[in-house]
């Protein structure tokens, strides 16, 4: 395979100006580029494109932080990031910080040691400092890391309204929320907040069951649905992310409350997984292609060295009406 020292050598030149050619950078004379050019077409020569990035102080490499990759709505974001940061000519590098201890830690030194040269963080992460302190491209997804980063996230306040007008249209009495852990500084939280304050001023009793952090097994949202139906054994309805609620669903079922009209549900999130059963569910739809686009977006920005006019993007949510209600 031939080298940039070959096609030096095969045009007469040194290896500098077949750099600046190459990277199209400082005056090189028609006569000598046509030469350049030639050379490299008849060694087919390829670029290295580390070199070249390293020649910008880019890598072109986006890191993505998620909880959980499996996870149907962090799944979604990251095939529509890396969707949109292709489009831009990056490639993307994926972190799933759950079960792994120090995988985070390791993707911040990278973004410190210009391996790579951004970082999308959607993680449920617990160094909000650590992110404070980064003097590098950082745009936050659905986490609230300081003023300094761009945050992008959906209008978690109007859809914690629309899931208690559905709950109160219902004529729903007793009606319970799992939420996620608190110690997250998320604005995810606000969807609770809001659907609680609404919900008290139908005067519709309202029960509320925490997660653990980094919950996202499946055994995770099965024993928080044996939890709901355990400690509540009135509930009436029942409101969280999807698979909590096809977990609570599944539940349902085996305590004979499933198609009795007993429970009614709605979900949080609305991703293709609440439209693959028999039935879709009612849901709250978070726009996630939308958001992912708007994190790519920011973060090229970012990256070449521009403020992004907007810090905080909010996206607002959507209904989704479902088939049938538990």
């Amino acid at each position: 395979m031939a080298s940039i020292s070959d096609v030096a050598k095969r045009a007469e030149v040194a290896k500098s100006t077949v750099s600046l050619v190459i990277n199209n950078n400082g005056y090189v004379s028609e006569e000598t580029r046509a030469k350049v050019e030639k050379a490299i077409k008849e060694l087919n020569y390829t670029p290295s494109q580390l070199g070249r990035n390293l020649s910008k102080n880019r890598t072109n490499l986006i890191g993505i932080i998620i909880p959980d990759v499996s996870h149907p709505f962090y799944g979604s974001f990251v095939k529509y990031a890396e969707e949109a940061l292709y489009q831009k000519g990056y490639k993307t590098m994926f972190c799933a910080t759950v079960e792994k201890e120090n995988m985070e830690q390791e993707f911040l030194n990278m973004l410190r040691s210009r391996t790579m040269d951004g970082i999308i963080m959607g993680a449920h992460s617990l160094l909000h400092e650590q992110y404070a302190q980064l003097d590098y491209p950082v745009v936050a997804f659905d986490r609230d890391l300081g003023d300094e980063i761009p945050l992008i996230q959906a209008d978690h306040v109007q859809g914690g309204r629309i899931a208690a007008e559905f709950f109160a249209d219902h004529a729903c009495r007793n009606v319970v929320q799992v939420s996620g852990a608190r110690i997250v500084n998320t604005p995810a939280h606000e969807y609770h907040v809001s659907f609680e304050q609404a919900l008290q001023k139908h005067k519709i009793e309202i029960h509320n069951i925490e997660m653990p952090h980094n919950a996202f097994r499946e055994t995770d949202f099965a024993k928080a649905a044996w939890e709901v139906f355990e400690q509540y054994p009135h509930v009436d309805g029942v409101f969280g992310a999807d698979l909590l609620v096809m977990a609570c669903m599944k539940e349902a079922k085996k305590r004979n409350k499933w198609m009795s009209g007993q429970v009614k549900m709605m979900a949080y999130d609305g991703t293709y997984v609440t439209r693959l059963g028999a039935y879709i569910l009612d849901a709250v739809v978070q726009p996630v292609r939308q958001m992912a686009f708007a994190c790519a977006d920011t973060i090229d920005m970012l990256v070449r060295g521009e403020k992004p006019q907007c810090m905080h993007q909010v996206f607002p949510v959507s209904v989704q009406n479902g088939d049938v209600f538990v």
